[in-house]
């Protein structure tokens, strides 16, 4: 066959290889070849973006979706919008806020026929593991979920408590038996419960969620990857003052991974005003110095990928003091923007981003033809604009509630166009519902 479906050609494709003009050919939703910017080929469309950079498909592997049970915070035809908005065509949905929770194969069933016919990306799944569900674990990984996710101090729902450190270590080694992922919420419970009560202002509540209380979780999590092998990702890390402890840890071949988000990497403590209840998140934002640090993780490879944690409720929920407000913040479609604007400032590179928020991602869970343009891929592409500055106004955001903390910024970065296995997104839901062997 040397017919291609089209071809789409730019000045910036971001490959493996590097940043480089070229030409990508796509065949039955699959890219086909990667050659020069010129070259001649047979395609029924040829498409030139001019100095647009061409993108993967960024793969979001922590969102939450909330539907069914409490869709009136976010379900998948909103969320899976929003993603396309924001260049991400794969998604990933937590366990919990959901009901029932992601924690047994029937439960599963049920949240992939809530989704069914409503995504316009791809989206994969969690399972979850909880008190009392280790013999569920097996028919979960067999349903073809990416892993498990758990937390270490309560939730905030109460369908999914947390683990104590046995229980934890029960469902570890069924995990190594399996061979699979545990993702791991990292506050420690009982350094939690020591710390001081979060009171209405942010910084009592900062004080609530001390560096300590990661770290302590951070370190246990590290001591048993050691000691049994099995695979370990730290969520959503904030506190910069587990750096030096994973580094360590990676260099001795522990297999231990971690993520940040936007919010922590653009967000700091000092700029959050009183009753600015958009900005609280579980853990916390911290400083504009612990900011500086995850950064430098992130450079260093310590933290191998951003992800949003888009975690969204009604705006009710956000009323009132941060002691009582949801802990949650609502960025799926802004993510690479607020991420690209500011690590341009810092002299990171496109490349960076697409490593931190497409490839890395993407090899976490084992997806290995999302996240990349090379031959053989799935053919997820984003057309995105640099250089192009956009003011973040709530109406635009494609979200169920467009309550964010970004409102009113000025970012630099656009998406313009967004194919999902070589079909331009045009608002229809024609993603697919993934499993792990799909991987």
């Amino acid at each position: 066959m040397t017919g291609y479906d089209f071809v789409v050609r730019a000045d910036r494709v971001l490959t493996p290889g590097g940043e480089r003009p070229a030409a990508v050919a796509v065949r039955n939703g699959r890219i086909a070849a990667v050659t020069g910017r010129i070259a001649r080929l047979d395609t029924h469309l040829d498409l030139d973006l001019g100095d647009l950079a061409l993108l993967p498909g960024l793969v979001d592997t922590h969102v939450h979706v909330n539907e069914p049970g409490r869709t009136e915070w976010e379900g998948f035809a909103t969320a899976t919008a929003a993603a396309a908005a924001g260049g991400v065509t794969t998604i990933v949905d937590m366990p919990l806020n959901s009901l029932p929770a992601t924690v047994t194969a029937d439960a599963l069933a049920v949240k992939r026929r809530a989704a069914d016919g409503q995504c316009q990306v791809d989206v994969g799944f969690w399972g979850g593991a909880i008190p009392g569900n280790v013999a569920d674990l097996a028919a979960l990984h067999e349903a073809g979920v990416f892993g498990f996710k758990c937390f270490l101090s309560p939730s905030g729902v109460p369908e999914f408590p947390p683990l104590s450190w046995p229980e934890f270590d029960a469902a570890l080694a069924e995990l190594a038996r399996l061979g699979a992922l545990m993702i791991v919420h990292a506050e420690d419970g009982a350094r939690l419960a020591a710390a001081p009560e979060a009171g209405p202002s942010y910084p009592e509540f900062l004080a609530s969620r001390p560096d300590e209380v990661e770290t302590g979780a951070v370190h246990g999590l590290i001591e048993r990857a050691t000691r049994t092998g099995a695979r370990v990702h730290v969520l959503h890390l904030s506190s910069a003052a587990a750096l030096d402890r994973l580094a360590a840890a990676r260099r001795a071949g522990t297999p231990i991974t971690a993520e940040t988000c936007p919010h922590y990497l653009t967000l700091a403590a000092e700029a959050s005003s009183a009753g600015a209840t958009e900005f609280k998140c579980c853990p916390p934002i911290r400083d504009a110095a612990n900011q500086d640090r995850l950064w430098r993780g992130l450079a260093e490879g310590v933290i191998d990928c951003v992800v949003s944690d888009h975690s969204p409720s009604t705006p009710d929920l956000k009323r009132g003091g941060f002691d009582t407000a949801w802990g949650g913040i609502a960025s799926l479609q802004l993510g690479l923007p607020v991420v690209w604007t500011e690590a341009r400032r810092r002299g990171h590179t496109l490349a960076d981003v697409v490593r931190w928020m497409a490839s890395a991602p993407a090899a976490l869970v084992g997806l290995h033809r999302k996240g990349r343009i090379a031959e053989g891929a799935d053919a997820d592409l984003v057309a995105f604009a640099p250089g192009e500055e956009v003011i973040v106004t709530p109406d635009a955001l494609r979200h169920r509630h467009p309550l964010t903390p970004y409102a009113g910024l000025r970012l630099t970065g656009a998406v313009h166009r967004v194919w999902l296995r070589g079909r331009e997104v045009d608002g229809e839901p024609a993603g697919t519902l993934l499993t792990r062997e799909q991987a």
